[in-house]
């Protein structure tokens, strides 16, 4: 998924801030619950999407749902409501929490198959390939996707591994079509 300039350079600020005030650790968490919480709710999406609902509204919301939160995150809140960009929001936090992850050396691995894999079969899958760095930490996320039919796609970083059994088809039809 593509990331916009603007969360980008919102979770850059954050970063910045948090860096200098020594609260990174704090506000990482309280940015993954705000992923998961828009994430899980079509109703809050739809709220922060909406264009006819006012601003100041929004702002009490928003830090009614979040009230236990650090004064940074409730202010990053309030900042991005009164800018316009609380659609943004989600993607905000999900680019703080790379941002972090990429500065502590946390890989992301995504594992994309067919059906549900069990955690053994996810753990052989990323010892089968040297793509995955063992010596630190990753974060796997698993999609499932019935259209490849069986077998998984392993994306580490920039790089790609195929194992689907439907490429593997398409690879076929076009050996088949060539001759």
């Amino acid at each position: 998924m593509l990331t916009s300039k603007v969360a980008k350079r919102y979770a850059q600020g954050l970063l910045n801030f948090t860096q200098e005030s020594g609260q990174t650790d704090a506000v990482f968490g309280e940015m993954g619950d705000i992923v998961k919480t828009i994430e899980k709710s079509k109703e809050l999406q739809n709220f922060f999407g909406s264009p006819i609902i006012d601003v100041k509204k929004k702002v009490s919301i928003a830090l009614e749902i979040f009230k236990d939160f650090s004064p940074v995150t409730k202010s990053l809140l309030q900042l991005i409501i009164k800018h316009g960009r609380e659609s943004q929001m989600q993607n905000i936090a999900q680019e703080f929490i790379n941002k972090v992850e990429d500065m502590k050396g946390v890989q992301r691995i995504t594992l994309t198959s067919a059906t549900e894999l069990s955690s053994e079969n996810i753990s052989n899958i990323l010892k089968s390939t040297n793509l995955v760095n063992h010596d630190n930490q990753f974060d796997v996320k698993s999609i499932i996707n019935p259209d490849l039919l069986g077998g998984y796609i392993l994306r580490v970083g920039d790089q790609q591994i195929d194992h689907s059994v439907k490429s593997k088809l398409n690879k076929l039809k076009k050996e088949f079509q060539l001759n």
